[in-house]
């Protein structure tokens, strides 16, 4: 590496990613419809964060600024004022040639508002002289407060500035603020619910996705490493067009399947073990999220087997329960029910749990949800309840359903035979106006399915 200035991600000049402008304008109009003309609402981009010396990591924009903006670069600051002059600004960090040679091109002030669609765009320096201009006259401030250190920790510096000027101006008679509100449960609400265009790209997220589960499954065999596993499935996904992961990969070999979110990846792969991988591709910042199960040597062995159909069979059951109307947390009980049952046959609960006392009678073993959101974040936005109520399923949702069992190895009350097993299978599931629809689907789970795949190599 030359000794440049500190390396850093090549924005994205070239316009929004994940949607055209009208995508991105639809938004803005919507949640503005709902913020209110008396409203302003503050949206702070991502940072380039430092990974070690002068590197620093991947730069990905802020979920919910891309979902808003589609822009793609550092240091950004989004404004919404839906009764003001300018209903929508963008700071931005402004062109510099010296810069742009080492890094890449920037969209700078007027590709904000040539390319992103702002009516106005001001240099990111620019931002705590203007931004109580833009906040003037607002009644009501939408703002997600965030850890104060760096663009963020300005921002707030620069809000409470504003917000003090407010107040003092309100004792000569000007008008104050009447409160501050957290923007989140609107745009969530909005995100929740996914657009056609948003769904073709979680569709295509899952199905590389797909091509990289089925080359960790025709590679990987006792004596590899994990992370070379990791590796061939992560090579497939560049190889198919998803420049990045949704997170981590987890490529998790024998007992330590029975770690949930086990991301070291670098043991060896045993004779006899079942290889667990919990993974993702991103296609226009949409995340993919599955899990497979299956065995580095071929054939699942007999208890393998055993805990494989039982998970299996749970997970059916939670995905045939998702439909419109459906309390979200109904899909984890249909889960948790069948695998009570199927732990006492395998003599790992004692007697069959009264009714609502699965889940507790099953946590030992399964410690997790059976669901969450799917979107642009991998665990996305959205609530899950409402008060006490469960979020009901609507069409347009997005969610993940994904029962596992972990047998941990030093736990004395699992038979010999099944200690260390750790199954979890998951897939994507879109809540449909009839129904679902897998999109994981062409993705094998069937037990003799996958077996045939792997043995095949």
């Amino acid at each position: 590496m030359s000794t440049a200035p500190r390396r850093s991600v090549a924005p994205t000049a070239a316009g929004p990613s994940g949607g055209g402008e009208m995508t991105f304008a639809g938004r803005r109009e919507r949640l503005m419809e709902m913020l209110g003309e008396d409203a302003a609402a503050v949206f702070v981009g991502a940072s380039e964060l430092r990974r070690n010396g002068d590197v620093d990591y991947d730069f990905r924009q802020d979920s919910t600024l891309h979902y808003l903006t589609g822009f793609d670069e550092p240091s950004a600051v989004c404004v919404l004022r839906p009764g003001g002059d300018s209903p929508y600004t963008l700071f931005v960090r402004p062109r510099d040639a010296e810069q742009e040679l080492w890094a890449g091109p920037r969209a700078g002030v007027a590709g904000a508002v040539e390319v992103f669609g702002a009516d106005a765009a001001h240099p990111i320096e620019e931002l705590e002289d203007r931004l109580p201009g833009l906040l003037e006259d607002a009644g009501t401030l939408y703002y997600s407060l965030r850890p104060a250190e760096g663009l963020a920790g300005r921002v707030q510096e620069a809000l409470l500035d504003a917000l003090a000027g407010r107040r003092a101006a309100a004792v000569r008679g000007g008008r104050p603020l009447d409160r501050v509100l957290d923007p989140d449960a609107l745009v969530s609400g909005l995100r929740l619910r996914k657009e056609p265009g948003e769904v073709e790209a979680l569709r295509r997220a899952v199905d590389i996705t797909g091509h990289g589960i089925a080359r960790a499954m025709r590679v990987a065999r006792a004596g590899m490493h994990e992370y070379e596993v990791q590796s061939e499935l992560e090579a497939e996904y560049r190889r198919r067009g998803s420049p990045r992961t949704a997170f981590p990969s987890i490529v998790a070999s024998g007992a330590n399947a029975c770690t949930l979110h086990y991301v070291a990846n670098r043991a060896r792969i045993g004779e006899g073990d079942l290889l667990l991988v919990d993974t993702g591709a991103e296609v226009d910042y949409y995340a993919a999220d599955v899990t497979r199960t299956f065995p580095a040597g071929g054939h699942f062995s007999v208890p393998q087997r055993l805990v494989y159909e039982l998970v299996l069979a749970a997970q059916r059951a939670a995905i045939a329960a998702v439909a419109p109307g459906v309390p979200f947390h109904d899909v984890h009980e249909e889960a948790v029910r069948t695998l009570a049952a199927g732990l006492r046959d395998l003599g790992l609960v004692e007697e069959q749990p009264e009714p609502g006392a699965e889940g507790e009678a099953v946590r030992r073993y399964y410690p997790h949800s059976t669901s969450h959101w799917l979107g642009l974040d991998v665990h996305d936005a959205g609530p899950y309840r409402v008060g006490e109520e469960s979020v009901v399923l609507e069409p347009g949702m997005v969610l993940t359903v994904e029962p596992g069992l972990y047998l941990r190895p030093d736990d004395e009350g699992v038979p010999p035979a099944y200690r260390g097993i750790g199954v979890r299978i998951e897939d994507d599931v879109l809540v449909t106006e009839t129904g679902h629809e897998v999109l994981s689907s062409a993705i094998p789970s069937d037990l003799d399915d996958i077996e045939r795949i792997v043995a095949g190599g």
